[in-house]
């Protein structure tokens, strides 16, 4: 039987990836996005896809897609602390209203169901490094708490259809990513170093850049993802790479691959910016046999040469 999926935040910088996966493994996609944070052009490759359609749609508002479905991802959400500050009252109803419709069509469609969650769940960790049965430690009225809660929430909305009606569920907790695709102008660490280091700017740590961060490339997280789609696997996973660099070291690489001979410059941490973050992704190798293949060095050249292609991105030198 044809295996059709839909997704809602196809437009975005994973879900345009994840879209792109499912093709290649021979599902039909049906992709859904307000095109709040996304952008047309992450799925432009895909004009005339027999197997892709597109539908422009929040979410968050009740909707009906036509067709049936063997596989529903809920992949819709501001992202970056840039799009979910500007957009906080989005993002919550993206996490609590649109995950509850899209749990509907999969409890409709008898689909097997994905929510993308975050490694934010585990706030400014007391653990380290952070293993799925940690609680977190969030700041419920932050400002960061926007994202941080409405995640959370989506993850007891999907337990819930789990238990209560039977749906089959995958939580995914996605730690950073990047790769093409990612805004250069998203305010995330790399398309933000990448940005200033490419533009000859000073490059623009926040606090001393002794806090931590590991760092995925999306060809790897979009495989653990579908690995995790095809699992029986209910509770959270961690998806990420375990390599784990300072903030500090991190910029310096950056200066170092792109040849720039910029300078960093310091400004106040942010309220409740987590001070490290690194994933056990224990699980993930044992229930799905994946790991993180593509090295730092591999995914900042390949993510550097989209950022060039772009006419509008990086002017000529």
């Amino acid at each position: 039987m044809q295996k059709t999926a839909l997704v809602s935040g196809a437009a975005g910088f994973i879900g345009s990836h994840m879209c792109d996966r499912l093709l290649a493994e021979g599902f039909n996609v049906v992709g859904v996005d307000n095109m709040l944070t996304g952008t047309a052009r992450n799925l432009s490759h895909l004009a005339g896809e027999p197997r892709f359609d597109f539908v422009e749609q929040n979410v968050s508002e009740s909707f009906s897609v036509p067709g049936s479905f063997s596989h529903v991802l809920h992949m819709a959400s501001p992202a970056s602390p840039r799009d979910y500050l500007e957009f906080p009252l989005e993002t919550l109803e993206v996490g609590s209203a649109g995950t509850r419709n899209m749990l509907q069509i999969a409890h409709r469609n008898e689909a097997k169901f994905l929510v993308t969650s975050t490694s934010e769940t585990y706030g400014d960790p007391v653990v380290h490094p952070q293993v799925e049965t940690y609680w977190g430690n969030v700041n419920p009225v932050g400002p960061r708490s926007c994202y941080d809660e409405a995640k959370r929430f989506a993850e007891a909305m999907t337990m819930a259809f789990h238990r209560k009606y039977g749906v089959r569920t995958s939580i995914a907790r996605i730690f950073n990513t990047y790769g093409p695709r990612i805004k250069l102008n998203d305010g995330r660490v790399v398309p933000a170093f990448l940005d200033q280091a490419l533009h000859g700017k000073p490059i623009t740590i926040f606090g001393n850049g002794s806090q931590t961060r590991s760092f995925c490339y999306v060809s790897d997280l979009v495989d653990g993802l579908f690995r995790l789609l095809l699992s029986d696997e209910i509770y959270p996973v961690n998806l990420g790479n375990p390599l784990e660099l300072t903030i500090r070291e991190f910029a310096e690489r950056i200066i170092a691959l792109t040849g720039s001979t910029v300078s960093i410059s310091y400004e106040p941490l942010p309220e409740d910016d987590p001070r490290q973050r690194k994933p056990d992704i224990t699980k993930a190798g044992r229930l799905l046999g994946w790991q993180p293949v593509v090295g730092l060095e591999e995914g900042l050249r390949k993510t550097v040469e989209y950022f060039q292609s772009l006419e509008d991105a990086v002017p000529s030198r």
